[in-house]
């Protein structure tokens, strides 16, 4: 940097300094410390990924024309010369094919949006599986689901503008499950439709929520997510050295600024080879949308698919109770799966403090193994997720598969119920077979290869002590707390039925197996008879963090 450039630059810092005093907050800002953990950057995946969809959606908004009035068709794709449609078709159609540019924004819009809701997912389930929504974080964690809901609803507003035969179909869907809420079903759609499907107002309502209301919620609360996320620390992943009391990682300058940037850059280049090579939403292909119109194999975007599916999934129940339709079949499964998934995602962090009294600040994440009921019960969730998804594609899962479309529904209805089960069986079972493998590790060592030969002809392999980075990693299962009752006094369950339930889903949730007791140490090849290094003890492992108080290397 030449000279005159420093002179023009310290002095600007110092004017701006003297007016605004920031400069403490920005040294504050720049050596903020952030893990360096591969997991971390599903967050930012889904940050910039919303980022394309504002810049890409910017510019799609200038040629955009939300309207529903009749025109007829006389653009470069022939194919629909002189067919009717309404303006915003045709002027997607224009963006498409006449516009610089107009198609490659619209599928980098299109795979961004896709890619968005599909990092929050991720996101998501890694605090779910980690546990990083534990105390203090539960206000972010309920934003984090909020904006999950918001995402989806983005989406399924933004693919349905276009009002091509597929987002039609889509609509006429949404505008189903309105009408089967009981009572004030009409009052919504007629309310949303601006009278009867599919009406001249819809196309315009959509376009200022999609453009207007809904992005401006999402960037107020991933504002308002990433301003907890600086102000109650990262979390991070066990380690050596890794306590509550701190965060080891890089500073937000110039090591995370550098990573971040080329991560965005990334992102962003993956997002536009999708787009130029892989294409994503052919509407040209579907045509106009026509409620007369039918397709088949015809699929909403994936995260819409689980809905998709369970409304395929669920029997015909209908019935009319005094001059009143309660139509269950569209009702139940489009509104109860999804409202009982977003609810127990919201709660469950206070639900699971409840359970097991633990009320402690946590900044060092669980791993998926040393919380097994956590881990099964989110498995659970995640196969009860897909098979509703694979379920929206049923039609084409039949003929992929050539059976019977009535046999892949009732497969998915005894699935649906079975599958989960089975799913929390399994993922438990594991995680415990692995706790078991990290306490074999803990007290036998590691594997050498090298074979040894005893006096007695026995043949043994040597081990050796574990790493100090890996034991602070295997030890990090912490003891849960037992649950405190009203009075204070520290009992297994408060008294009364509450209590008891309390109790037990306390012992369910905090199944775990006891570390090994004798500080983990290694014994050379399990029976004694090699010396081996001196073992690092689990305290010594966390040198910022208190001793375990029984020596097993527990902690506390």
């Amino acid at each position: 940097m030449s000279t005159t450039t420093g002179k023009i630059l310290g002095g600007t810092g110092r004017y701006l300094d003297d007016r605004l005093h920031g400069a403490r907050g920005l040294r504050t800002f720049l050596r903020k410390i952030f893990p360096d953990h591969w997991s971390f950057l599903l967050g930012e995946i889904a940050l910039y990924s919303f980022i394309i969809l504002l810049l890409t959606g910017t510019f799609l908004t200038l040629f955009f024309q939300p309207s529903m009035t009749d025109v007829v068709y006389h653009g470069s794709y022939t194919p629909l010369d002189g067919v009717h449609m309404s303006q915003a078709y045709a002027s997607t159609l224009d963006i498409s094919f006449d516009v610089r540019g107009g198609l490659l924004m619209r599928q980098i819009h299109h795979w961004a949006a896709i890619l968005f809701v599909a990092a929050i997912v991720c996101h998501l389930l890694r605090v779910f599986f980690t546990g990083a929504f534990r105390k203090p974080r539960e206000l972010n964690w309920v934003i984090g689901v909020v904006m999950f809901t918001l995402a989806f609803t983005e989406g399924l507003f933004g693919y349905s503008l276009p009002d091509d035969l597929l987002s039609g179909t889509g609509l006429r869907i949404l505008e189903g499950v309105l009408l089967s809420i009981p009572i004030v079903g009409t009052y919504l759609s007629f309310f949303l439709f601006g009278g009867e499907f599919p009406g001249h107002d819809i196309i315009p309502r959509l376009y200022v929520i999609h453009i207007l209301l809904i992005p401006a919620l999402l960037l107020a609360l991933i504002s308002a997510h990433l301003f907890l996320m600086f102000h109650q620390k990262h979390t991070q992943m066990p380690g050596k050295g890794h306590t509550d009391a701190n965060v080891v990682g890089q500073p937000m300058y110039p090591y995370f600024m550098a990573k971040t940037g080329a991560w965005f850059l990334f992102i962003f280049g993956v997002t536009a080879l999708l787009s130029t090579f892989a294409q994503i939403n052919p509407i040209w292909i579907y045509g106009p949308y026509n409620p007369s119109g039918i397709s088949a194999g015809s699929q909403p975007d994936w995260y819409m698919g689980f809905l998709e599916g369970a409304l395929r999934m669920w029997p015909s129940w209908h019935w009319n109770v005094g001059g009143y339709s309660f139509a269950f079949n569209v009702f139940v499964p489009a509104l109860v799966p999804l409202g009982a998934l977003l609810t127990g995602l919201a709660v469950w962090p206070f639900l699971e403090q409840w359970i097991t009294g633990d009320r402690r600040e946590h900044h060092v994440n669980d791993r998926p193994r040393n919380a097994p009921t956590r881990t099964a019960l989110g498995m659970a969730g995640v196969t009860f997720y897909g098979i509703l998804w694979l379920e929206g594609a049923n039609d084409v899962v039949s003929r992929f598969l050539n059976i019977s479309l009535y046999l892949t529904t009732e497969i998915a209805r005894y699935a649906i119920f079975i599958g989960p089960v089975v799913a929390y069986w399994v993922t438990k079972r594991i995680c415990l077979g692995l706790q078991r493998k990290d306490n074999h590790l803990l007290e036998h060592g590691v594997e050498t290869g090298i074979i040894r030969q005893l006096p007695n002809g026995e043949y043994v392999e040597l081990t050796k002590p574990v790493s100090e980075e890996m034991r602070a990693v295997l030890a990090s299962r912490a003891e849960r707390p037992q649950i405190e009752a009203p009075d204070g006094d520290d009992v297994p369950a408060a008294r009364g039925p509450v209590g008891k339930l309390r109790g037990s889903l306390n012992r369910v949730l905090t199944e775990n197996i006891p570390l090994p007791h004798g500080n983990g140490h290694g014994n050379g090849h399990g029976n004694g008879h090699a010396a081996e290094p001196t073992a690092v003890t689990a305290g010594d492992a966390h040198p910022d963090g208190p001793e375990p108080a029984d020596g097993d290397g527990a902690g506390a």
